[in-house]
């Protein structure tokens, strides 16, 4: 073997001594002090009393860690123990307790600093680190008590035997000041409550939801109480639970049972409605899905449990992205009896936007009294492709249009019915065109006419007899001024004391005078005058 020289002594030295420094470092890798959670919150804490809440501290690592100093920030905010310092070895657990004692009322935060050495193996050495816990509080000063507010009765419906359903209860502090619910009891079979930790504080003003699931094991009603204690005022507060099983599953329906899109234009939408019902049972709809992602579904939230007899309305919307037929199925899956149930789906997608008509082409409403009015029926359709029909407009408004609510959007072959009024207001023929407007600026129209017409008013006009004994009959005479002049309405002599004037307008107002005439055909002077005014219309 070949001697070293001093050089070559020197330099297997410093090979020794970096082994040694990577020893050291890897031992320190394996020591980390672990923290239960990186904030604490005391809740809510009355003035002049204080709350002590644990931290909880481990070494998960390889080599002994000593805390050596917890700092607390914040007003109100203390440490509460155990005297330090304290050593955790490998795998080591321990509770640092944090305390807060509210000066006054409001929301405080704070912090907690622990500081600790790791030691590295069975060395003296070691480095130093620290952590960091967020502390939270709220300090309320009154002194009045909480209130424990619950709904006095829930009805959790009727649920096949063999599976359960969830309904939440919400709990109120509607008091002063924070309260703790100690337990939440159920008695009587099928219930069970769920979803708070007890005891569980409740602070003045907020609310918390307790779960009830029912899940019933027979058919039939079941009845339960669940009861809540506190140190509320009201330190016990009763729930009634009531429920029923039944022994066979619902059946889901989908109306419509299939949807046709017709023809949508690439870049618009369209959208359908449907729903879902249950007979003979309550179904609990777990997922809704479609095949295709031109079609999406929309209006339901799940898990949803739809009760036996009830009716939950979903919408489909169809929005192409390409040309050409496109179909899918919506997949509805639920524990009913028929637990798969599908809905075809088909639409399709064009370039170039439809053709919008109207049915009839022409109205006559024929003649209407002023005052009045009549109305008739007819529809748009869409042809060629979907159209938006996005507003409509009457050139007269003596004729009306309603049954719309715009915009809309027609699929292709799909028809929308609207009305047109007619409501004349002054005599005479009337015409108007009924415009239908789309959103790329095309249109359709539809003539309408009619005539507005007055009543046929009738003036009854009776005298007394003339006195002479050789008077052959009587004459009626008619002026439109009380001056006159005066015409002769009657076509021949009338032998009555009466008469009837048929030829009267509207809004006239008339002079009427008679005359006698004897048997050699002399008349006599007029009769005094009388008014007849003629209404309008």
């Amino acid at each position: 073997m070949r001697r070293l020289g001093p050089h070559q002594g020197r330099t297997c030295w410093i090979l020794v001594f970096s082994s040694l420094v990577l020893l050291l470092i890897s031992s320190a890798a394996n020591a980390q002090l672990s923290i239960s959670g990186p904030s604490v919150s005391f809740g809510s804490v009355q003035v002049g009393s204080t709350r002590i809440v644990p931290v909880g501290v481990a070494n998960t690592g390889k080599s002994r860690i000593t805390i050596s100093r917890a700092t607390v920030s914040g007003t109100g905010f203390g440490f509460a123990g155990p005297n330090l310092p304290i050593t955790l070895w490998p795998k080591q657990t321990a509770s640092l307790s944090v305390s807060f004692a509210p000066q006054g009322a409001g929301s405080v935060s704070g912090s907690l600093t622990i500081s600790y050495r790791v030691f590295w193996g069975g060395y003296s050495s070691g480095h130093y680190g620290s952590s960091t816990v967020a502390l939270s509080g709220v300090g309320y000063a009154t002194s009045t008590p909480g209130f424990l507010s619950a709904p006095s009765s829930m009805n959790l419906g009727s649920v096949p035997v063999g599976s359960s359903q969830t309904q939440a209860l919400t709990l109120t502090n509607s008091g002063g000041s924070s309260l703790t619910i100690s337990a939440a009891t159920v008695s009587g079979s099928g219930f069970t409550a769920s979803g708070l930790t007890f005891p569980y504080t409740l602070a003045a003003g907020t609310s918390a939801s307790l779960s009830l699931v029912f899940s019933p094991t027979a058919a039939g009603t079941d009845n339960a109480t669940l009861s809540l204690s506190s140190n509320a005022s009201d330190s016990l507060v009763n729930v009634s639970l009531t429920g029923s099983g039944t022994t066979t599953s619902g059946t889901l329906g989908v109306t419509p049972g299939s949807v046709n899109f017709g023809s949508v234009t690439i870049g618009s939408t369209q959208t359908q409605n449907g729903n879902l019902t249950a007979s003979g049972g309550s179904v609990t709809l777990s997922s809704a899905s479609s095949s295709n992602s031109a079609f999406t579904l929309g209006g339901l939230t799940l898990p949803l449990t739809i009760a036996a007899g009830q009716s939950v309305p979903f919408t489909v919307t169809f929005n192409p992205t390409a040309a050409g037929t496109i179909s899918a199925n919506i997949s509805l899956s639920s524990n009913a009896s028929n637990s798969l149930v599908n809905v075809p789906l088909t639409g399709s997608g064009t370039t170039t936007s439809g053709t919008l008509g109207v049915t009839p082409g022409s109205m006559n409403f024929g003649s209407v009294t002023i005052g009045s009015n009549q109305t008739q029926s007819g529809s748009v359709t869409a042809s060629s492709g979907s159209v938006t029909l996005s507003s409509a407009s009457s050139s007269n408004s003596a004729f009306s249009l309603g049954g719309l609510t715009l915009p809309v959007t027609l699929a292709s072959g799909q028809s929308v019915p609207f009305s047109v009024t007619f409501n004349p207001t002054a005599a005479g023929t009337l015409s108007a065109n009924i415009s239908f407007f789309t959103s790329t600026s095309s249109s359709a129209t539809e003539t309408v006419s009619g005539s507005g017409a007055t009543i046929q008013h009738i003036v009854n006009l009776s005298w007394n007899p003339s006195t002479s004994t050789s008077v052959m009959g009587y004459n009626v005479y008619r002026g439109t001024a009380a001056t006159g002049p005066y015409t002769q309405v009657n076509p021949s002599l009338t032998t009555s004391m009466n008469y009837s004037d048929s030829t009267v307008k509207s809004g006239q107002t008339y002079y009427y005078v008679t005359t006698a005439v004897d048997s050699s055909g002399v008349e006599s002077s007029h009769s005094n005058q009388v008014q007849a005014v003629v209404p309008f219309p």
